[in-house]
């Protein structure tokens, strides 16, 4: 029989140990976050009020820069924070908080991509039937259908671990919870539960990556055989898309494949998450796309001029 004396909060251990280094991350993720945060509301912001940028693929592309600035969101700030403070707590609901939200925004984000492989593929595969097949009530299903997804995978994840009795060990050797690290603190052996874990979790992310790997070779098929003037735009598109997911879904295969190994790598991957990919989707999508950059000009001369009125 267990003491039961539930353990109430969680002690994150950080990246490193060193203060110094600690001071150098503070600003580096704090100037990091803000520029996330801003990019990701200025694509928003940009999409919903561009009257020409009301197409498919600027929907789905603004969904997902809001999925990347929530994602941003659930721990960073807490992780920015405990770099500077002595004892880096979260309590046991705040924990369960950061892991669910994670589950929930990376489940969104994936299904997202997957959306956005499907508009692609469907533009440049059948453009005859584009506007017929992707209408405004197929991207709403496609939206909806991805906030679904994600609320299903982490559902499905987190009662199995919640109800785990926890009863001394809760120091998280991270930089924010995740299932594996916390389902290793309960005093009972958890081999099934992190079984179910790495099932689930590896499920949606292979099963994403699969189909995002077919319909991007399909697509590249396709604009090798049609040669043509928008070729090259097609395929600038393309080559933003597929960094995106390769980026996206690399690190999280590998946390998940090989998920209780080794913890400095998984922490790089923690902070990579975090931090860096949702700072990447801003970069890469606005950067190589001139319909994009030429609405946020314009829609910054129409505020500049709004306030010089």
């Amino acid at each position: 029989q267990f003491n039961q004396s539930q353990v109430s909060e969680f002690i994150l251990l950080g990246l490193i140990s060193s203060q110094n280094t600690q001071f150098l991350l503070f600003a580096l993720f704090s100037v990091t976050y803000v520029i996330t945060v801003l990019g990701n509301l200025l694509i928003v912001v940009t999409v919903f009020y561009t009257p020409y940028l009301n197409t498919p693929m600027y929907f789905l592309l603004g969904n997902l820069s809001f999925v990347d600035m929530t994602l941003a969101s659930f721990a960073t700030p807490k992780m920015i924070l405990n770099l500077v403070k002595k004892h880096k707590t979260i309590s046991f609901a705040g924990c369960f908080t950061q892991i669910f939200l994670l589950h929930f925004l990376g489940g969104v984000e994936m299904v997202l991509l997957v959306s956005m492989s499907y508009d692609r593929y469907v533009a440049i595969c059948k453009p005859l039937h584009y506007t017929a097949i992707m209408n405004k009530r197929v991207c709403i299903l496609l939206v909806v259908t991805s906030w679904f997804s994600g609320l299903l995978h982490s559902g499905l994840q987190i009662p199995f671990v919640v109800n785990l009795p926890f009863c001394g060990p809760n120091v998280v050797d991270s930089i924010f919870c995740d299932l594996p690290l916390v389902t290793k603190l309960a005093c009972i052996d958890t081999y099934v539960v992190q079984i179910v874990i790495v099932a689930n979790s590896g499920m949606i992310s292979l099963s994403c990556f699969f189909i995002l790997l077919i319909s991007y070779s399909l697509i590249l098929i396709t604009i090798r055989s049609h040669s043509s003037v928008g070729q090259s735009k097609a395929r600038s598109t393309l080559t933003a898309h597929i960094t995106v997911v390769i980026l996206f879904f690399g690190p999280c295969i590998f946390i998940y494949i090989w998920p209780f190994s080794n913890h400095s790598v998984d922490k790089f991957l923690a902070v990579f998450y975090t931090i860096v990919t949702p700072i990447l989707n801003p970069i890469i999508y606005t950067l190589r796309n001139k319909e994009m950059k030429a609405a946020m000009k314009k829609l910054w001369g129409s505020f500049v001029s709004s306030r010089q009125d």
